[in-house]
């Protein structure tokens, strides 16, 4: 029988150590080193385990045969959307995210439209019943999916012999193991062999592998770093809980691009595509309030129209306070320290708090002039028409630049019916304003703007 052996590994890179090590000698990480048994398989064991052997030669790359490889569509357009058209044949993809958010969901609810392909939904994590409990509440219409509740990836690869699927998904990749190591489902070495199979597997048979993974409580997927350069595309699926959207981006994709977003709603009968985000992320008003300003920013590629919300007021204790939720603080800081010091605005005495409706996190400089805007009209307290929006970054000396892509961000705001725009005028050299129906209204500084928005 095989001795046990105890090593130690990094829970970032995966680094093997036969003691404990308080930094990481590889990837420099404190305090994730973590004790796992191994004991190496006997030679039965191994013996079952079955080996593909590729037989390749060296070409020039002029000798190369290219064909165009052709996708298969996942039914979904926003899920295709962030894979750059739909899921290429022989790929490995991992659909990361929080607890709960949603990434089960996703792949049984891709799983059940793809009517055209024999599909195995692998679950560690529920049994058949659960699983088709889900998929009653998601869809009532027949599909060619096969579900199967295990956790040894041997006997899944038996399963795989028997149903020949053109698809495989496992949900999830932590609760997976191998025969071949003897440590825990879920620990550094079984999550690395377990994607090194599940890769041979789609690489020798063409068969794409979607992998669900969970993530730690800093946000990034559990498990060792070398998963993620394993898979081909890492997606984040993300979003509040206290509100119904859900995002998915790509963290990384080999096969197309990590600019692209798709929105989703969570409803009871699952998740629902979202073609037009601000429906979302603009309240629905009677009344103009002050405080209030929408930015138009994008997502990767896609324009987006989102509430901004500035609330000042009298200071109660001593030092003021600045709190934002959604927005940098430090930007915010920043732009306060601009008004005051180019405008002559007096807020160092006032409470400044700042919120982007909807729970959404945004980072796109582009929202400077939207927050300033904000914080003016809830000073002076006068509304802001909310058929005006705004698309610039703020500089230091107060001037109002100029940001990307501005022609669809105006291209998106005519289309939902916005009456004025305000952006820098150092991006409108060559644009046609004819092409639009909405006023674009150019300027070059802070003061300019406040003149012409409470003039």
């Amino acid at each position: 029988m095989a001795k046990a052996k105890t090593y130690y590994f990094c829970q970032e890179c995966g680094y093997r150590s036969s003691s404990w090590l308080g930094r990481c000698p590889e990837c420099g990480k404190w305090n994730t080193f973590v004790e796992e048994v191994i004991q190496a398989p006997s030679a039965a064991k191994a013996a079952t385990v079955q080996k593909t052997v590729v037989t390749s030669n060296p070409k020039l790359i002029s000798e190369v045969i290219y064909s165009e490889t052709t996708r298969i569509p996942t039914h979904c357009n926003e899920f295709d959307r962030v894979l750059g058209g739909g899921i290429v044949p022989g790929s490995l993809l991992l659909i990361g995210g929080e607890p709960g958010i949603g990434k089960s969901t996703l792949l049984l609810q891709t799983a059940l439209a793809i009517k055209d392909k024999k599909i195995l939904y692998v679950s560690g994590e529920e049994s058949e019943q659960q699983i088709k409990m889900r998929a009653d509440r998601i869809t009532q219409s027949p599909s060619s999916c096969y579900v199967v509740s295990e956790t040894s990836t041997q006997r899944i690869f038996e399963h795989i012999e028997a149903v020949l699927p053109d698809i495989l998904m496992v949900d999830s990749i932590q609760t997976i193991s191998s025969e071949l190591i003897d440590s825990p489902a879920g620990s550094v070495s079984q999550i690395r062999q377990c994607t090194a199979e599940f890769q041979q597997y789609a690489k020798t048979t063409g068969v794409p592998v979607l992998l669900i993974g969970h993530i730690t409580k800093d946000g990034s997927l559990a498990g060792p770093k070398v998963m993620e350069h394993i898979v081909d595309a890492v997606l984040q699926f993300e979003g509040d809980r206290n509100y119904g959207y859900r995002m998915l981006r790509a963290l990384k994709n080999r096969f197309g691009s990590t600019a692209e977003i798709g929105i989703f709603e969570m409803q009871g009968s699952g998740l629902r595509e979202v073609s037009n985000p601000s429906e979302f992320l603009l309240s629905q008003r009677d009344e103009n309030l002050s405080g209030a300003a929408v930015a138009a920013t994008l997502e990767g590629v896609r324009p987006m129209f989102i509430e901004v919300q500035g609330l000042v007021s009298s200071a109660v204790y001593g030092t003021p306070q600045r709190n934002s939720n959604g927005f940098d603080m430090r930007r915010l800081s920043m732009l306060l320290a601009v008004l005051e010091k180019r405008c002559g605005f007096k807020l160092g005495a006032k409470d400044v708090f700042l919120n982007i409706a909807g729970g959404i996190r945004v980072s796109d400089p582009a929202i400077d002039l939207a927050v300033v805007c904000a914080v003016l009209s809830s000073n002076v307290d006068i509304a802001i028409n909310p058929r005006i929006c705004f698309a610039a970054e703020m500089g230091l000396s107060g001037e109002v630049r100029p940001v990307s892509r501005i022609e669809a961000r105006i291209a998106e705001a005519d289309r939902l019916g916005f009456e004025k725009i305000l952006v820098s005028k150092y991006n409108c050299r060559g644009l046609d304003k004819s092409r639009y129906h909405l006023e674009i209204v150019e300027v070059g500084v802070i003061e300019e703007a406040f003149r012409k928005l409470f003039a």
